[in-house]
């Protein structure tokens, strides 16, 4: 549902929307649509957003699915209070905000996921297992990898865990930007998305 600050169907919020934190990451614009679209989300879901940062993915997710649920997941107080602003900025209703670190916090959360998306975390191997315990059958896991240690770890978690249907996607954006009376193009640093599903 369109908000005031965001009165459109399609996702893709501009990132200057955002109010942000020093320091704090925000998932692109770009990889933003792209993750969206891996998480294949269907009206009714719940989705659990692990490292939730800004809480970009649940105000997008939140405004496409307002039937859904989502669990931000953030252990920093001052960054889950980011994430409340954002929601409330947006008119978002339907996103929880759970203050803890992955993976300890997971059997905490009152609902079992449909979907999750995991953006950040450095045992990643661990919580991407402890996520698979309470992930629903036909549920799907989507990761985000900006480096080869991570993308090999969410790689071989996936084969352990007998995951289906993976698949890998890496974004290479280029924005144009004036620079003076100049405009030139600057890249979006590339992310490996990588995504699976639990059958049963």
């Amino acid at each position: 549902m369109p908000s005031k600050l965001w009165p459109y169907l399609t996702p893709g919020i501009p990132d200057e929307l955002f109010e942000r934190l020093p320091g704090i990451p925000l998932s692109k614009r770009e990889i933003r649509l792209l993750l969206i679209a891996q998480l294949r989300i269907q009206p009714n879901a719940v989705l659990w957003d692990i490292g939730a940062g800004t809480g970009t993915i649940p105000v997008e997710v939140g405004l496409l699915c307002p039937h859904g649920r989502i669990i931000a997941v953030e252990r920093d107080e001052e960054v889950a209070n980011l994430i409340r602003r954002n929601c409330d900025r947006f008119e978002v209703k339907n996103v929880e905000v759970v203050e803890g670190s992955a993976p300890q916090c997971l059997s905490s959360l009152p609902h079992p996921p449909h979907r999750v998306c995991i953006e950040g975390g450095r045992p990643i191997k661990t919580i991407l297992q402890e996520v698979w315990q309470y992930l629903l059958p036909q549920g799907r896991v989507v990761a985000t990898a900006s480096n080869l240690e991570t993308l090999y770890a969410v790689s071989q978690s996936f084969t352990q865990l007998q995951a289906r249907n993976v698949e890998v996607v890496q974004s290479a954006v280029n924005r144009l930007e004036s620079r003076g009376f100049s405009q030139s193009f600057t890249a979006v640093d590339p992310i490996f998305i990588l995504s699976g599903e639990k059958l049963d």
